[in-house]
Order: structure tokens, then C-alpha cells, then sequence
């Protein structure tokens, strides 16, 4: 079995309400994501921008290693905590992993539970996993000049057939490149890949 899959599906059980991974986070964008929170919380968290008032995300920019919800309730005005319990994410923990080398770049989770805290064994574990998933990430795939020139094209704002005509390639020849480029930088869609491509420097 895959190591991330395995790993993912122990997380899955430790954190039976759902749980969202980010791995190798540079500028504004994780490099990976792994998300298994329920659809109508992350609906109601992107729509009420809570993001910017989660007190999960203050902790994670600023520290290492795990800490419950409970002890980061003090730093929650808006109450974040309160309404994800409402989505049955009741108890929760938060890692966050850094190493020397790694620039700045720092992988995190959030872990929910409904029915009890997690005990320390629990949080111990949740804490080896997001490490291991961020060890086992962080061996970053280069692109090569065609897919960075496919991508940098796109970027500036040319289709696909343009992109082609520009390369002097064929247009299945432009989605290989943007696919792979994509691939590499494990972005869900073009323009995250662009956008990670932009904060890494690469175009």
C-alpha cells in the first residue's frame, strides 16, 4: 500500500469527523492538500471567510509541534471553535512541522473529533503522521523548460492553441506539458500550478 495513502487512512480514523492536511506551504498555497472535512463546514468556513479569524491558522504560522483546540479557545473572538461544533467537529488538534532547511516551508493539520478530546498518545501520533507526510514530500520535482515555458504562456494569459502555435507544438503536446507541470508541483487545477510556480520563483 502507498505510504500516503496508509497514512491518510490512519488519520481518517484518528480524526473520524474530518481533518485537512497542508504539506510544503510557501508563499500563500500548500504544495499538497489533504482534505476530508465535511462539504457543508468548509462551504460555511470559505464563505464566512474565517480563515483570516481561525485561531488554528494564528497557532500554525507561529509554532511547532501539536496543541488541542481546547487550549487555543482563549484566542477565538469569533467564536470559530463554536461554529464548527455546529458541523459536529466538536473536539479538535493542530500540528504544525517545520524543519532547518526547509525555507521557511512548513506542513500542517487540523483534526477533528465529535465525541471526546484526543488523548496525548492520540495527538502524539497525529504529530508523526503530518511529520512523515512532510518528510516524504519534501524531495521537490523540478520542471523542465518546456513545461515551465507551457506554464509561464499560460500565465501571461494565452490558450491552449495559442500556447501551441507560440511552441510550435500540437495542442495534446501543451496539455502533456501543463499536466506534468501540474503533477510536479502538486497543484489541483492550472492556475494554483501557475500561482506555485510564481512563489517558488520558477516562472
Amino acid at each position: 500500500m502507498d505510504l500516503r495513502k496508509k497514512l491518510t487512512d490512519r488519520l481518517a480514523t484518528l480524526a473520524p469527523a474530518g481533518f485537512y492536511v497542508g504539506l510544503r506551504l510557501g508563499f500563500a498555497y500548500p504544495a499538497q492538500e489533504i482534505n476530508r472535512l465535511p462539504g457543508d463546514w468548509t462551504d460555511h468556513y470559505a464563505r464566512s471567510g474565517l480563515i483570516v479569524q481561525d485561531p488554528v491558522f494564528r497557532w500554525v504560522y507561529a509554532r511547532t509541534g501539536v496543541v488541542s483546540w481546547a487550549s487555543l479557545a482563549h484566542d477565538d473572538p469569533a467564536d470559530v471553535f463554536g461554529q464548527a461544533a455546529a458541523f459536529g467537529l466538536r473536539f479538535g488538534a493542530v500540528v504544525s512541522v517545520m524543519r532547518p532547511g526547509d525555507s521557511g516551508r512548513r506542513s500542517y493539520g487540523t483534526f477533528a473529533r465529535s465525541n471526546r478530546a484526543f488523548g496525548s498518545t492520540e495527538m502524539a501520533e497525529l504529530l508523526g503522521i503530518v511529520t512523515r507526510l512532510h518528510a516524504a514530500d519534501s524531495g521537490e520535482r523540478p520542471l523542465t523548460r518546456a513545461e515551465t515555458e507551457a506554464l509561464r504562456l499560460q500565465a501571461d494569459g494565452l490558450r491552449l492553441k495559442e500556447i501551441s502555435a507560440e511552441l510550435d507544438i500540437s495542442m495534446s503536446a501543451v496539455k502533456a506539458r501543463l499536466a506534468n507541470a501540474k503533477r510536479k508541483l502538486g497543484a489541483a487545477t492550472t492556475s494554483q500550478a501557475t500561482s506555485l510556480a510564481r512563489c517558488r520563483g520558477v516562472i
